[in-house]
């Protein structure tokens, strides 16, 4: 008999429709589902229980969306795929930017969600154990340290800079391929396990949010460059025996 917890999922949505469609959906699914109708309830649930995953809405009274992914990721790591307005990209990129890992536009299926949900679930839990597993406990490179354990990126400083589990998935993927250029179909696959379409932005706006993490200036930048027609590069050398 399986004994095995089911994932926790965390809708947060002003809509009593689609927080009940979602919980019912979802359940169905195997997932334990908690709802929440704004920010305070939001709150409440995250120092109740452990969640694995929340689905949060940007048009929420009081807090938006956005402001409660960017305080959320001041402390937390949990994975958030953003719904947002129909054809709003900058609703999309702005998420993003705040730290969410996925996002999805109103109107959408629950089947769609219920299919990225288990992507993002299964790429967080594989962390340890896919090409990753042989991560050594910490990188060093340029004044910084990556510790793989913790997940916490050390500046030169020693002031620890925190990071989403998209931004800790994609530094660690440049740091295991220094001074190679990966395209974006590539960093695309390996931190999100999808393709990318004619217009997706994510990566960009990863990298952008990864940029900013490491204080790398986007114009003249000298750790995480673009490679015109091919991608991007982490230049620096990469050891993990120490600086």
């Amino acid at each position: 008999m399986n004994t095995a917890q089911p994932d926790h999922i965390l809708v947060v949505d002003d809509d009593p429709e689609i927080r009940q469609l979602l919980k019912t959906y979802l359940e169905k699914n195997e997932f334990q589902v908690s709802v929440a109708a704004e920010s305070r309830q939001m709150w409440k649930k995250l120092e109740q229980t452990s969640i694995d995953l929340i689905v949060l809405d940007i048009m929420l009274p009081g807090t938006d969306g956005l402001e409660l992914c960017r305080n959320l990721r001041v402390s937390s790591r949990i994975p958030i795929i953003m719904l947002t307005a129909r054809g709003d990209e900058m609703d999309r990129i702005l998420g993003l930017e705040m730290g969410a890992d996925d996002y999805l536009p109103k109107p959408f299926s629950a089947r769609e969600l219920l299919a990225r949900i288990k992507v993002i679930l299964r790429r967080v839990r594989d962390l340890p154990i896919d090409s990753l597993a042989d991560s050594p406990e910490k990188f060093y490179f340029s004044g910084w340290i990556l510790e793989t354990a913790t997940q916490h990126l050390i500046s030169p400083q020693e002031i620890v800079i925190p990071l989403s589990s998209a931004e800790y998935r994609l530094l660690t993927i440049f740091l295991l391929h220094p001074n190679h250029a990966l395209s974006r179909d590539q960093l695309l696959d390996m931190t999100q396990g999808r393709n990318s379409g004619p217009f997706d932005r994510s990566i960009d706006v990863l990298v952008g949010r990864l940029r900013k993490r490491l204080g790398d200036d986007a114009k003249q930048a000298t750790l995480i460059k673009t490679v015109r027609g091919r991608g991007y590069l982490l230049a620096s050398k990469v050891s993990t025996a120490g600086r």
